[in-house]
C-alpha cells in the first residue's frame, strides 16, 4: 500500500463548491468539478454571483446623470438571476443530475466574498473554480478572484488554468 493511500481514504469530501461566472476559462473548472463530484459521489454546488451594481452609484447627482437607473436595478437584478440559474441548469450533462446531488445557488455581491460566505455556510469540503490565466497589467488591475478565494477559503481550492494558458515568467 503506498504511503499516501492512508491518508487519502481519511479525506471526506461530501460537498464541493463550483463558482463560475460563465466564461469559457470557468468551464474548464466545472468540468473537473464534475469529475471530482462523480469520483467521490458528493454534492455539487454551482454558484454565480452577480456583480451588484448598487454598490457602485455615487449617490450624488446620479438622478441628473441617469434618471431612473436605481430604480430599475431590482428588475435588471431578478432578470440577470433569472439568466444565471437557467445557465447553472446547462452545466451539467443531460440526466447526470438524476443520479447526482446538484445545489444551484445565485448571490448578488462580490464575488470573492460571496464564495468564501457560500463554502462556509454550506460546509464545503472542497472548491473547484476556473482562472482567467491574467498577468502582468490585467491581473494588478483587475485582481484575480481565484486567488482571493485560495487565500480565504475555510477549505481546500483546486484551481484550474484555461488550456491555452502559456506560463511566463515573471
Amino acid at each position: 500500500m503506498h504511503p499516501n493511500t492512508k491518508v487519502l481514504n481519511m479525506v471526506q469530501i461530501k460537498r464541493i463548491l463550483n463558482p463560475t461566472d460563465f466564461s469559457e476559462s470557468s468551464s474548464e473548472g466545472t468540468k473537473f468539478a464534475l469529475e471530482f463530484a462523480e469520483r467521490f459521489d458528493a454534492e455539487l454546488h454551482l454558484l454565480h454571483v452577480i456583480h451588484d451594481v448598487s454598490t457602485q452609484i455615487p449617490d450624488f447627482g446620479m438622478g441628473l446623470a441617469f434618471p431612473g437607473f436605481a430604480e430599475q436595478i431590482p428588475e435588471r437584478m431578478q432578470k440577470q438571476e433569472e439568466a444565471a440559474i437557467k445557465g447553472l441548469s446547462e452545466l451539467t450533462p443531460t440526466g447526470w443530475s438524476k443520479d447526482h446531488s446538484v445545489v444551484m445557488a445565485v448571490k448578488q455581491g462580490q464575488a470573492f466574498v460571496e464564495i468564501i460566505r457560500y463554502a462556509r455556510s454550506h460546509h464545503i469540503d472542497l472548491i473547484v473554480m476556473g482562472t482567467h490565466g491574467r498577468s502582468g497589467l490585467a491581473h494588478a488591475l483587475l485582481g484575480s478572484v481565484a486567488e482571493r478565494v485560495v487565500q480565504k477559503s475555510p477549505c481546500p481550492v483546486l484551481t484550474i488554468r484555461p488550456t491555452d494558458h502559456e506560463f511566463e515568467m515573471p
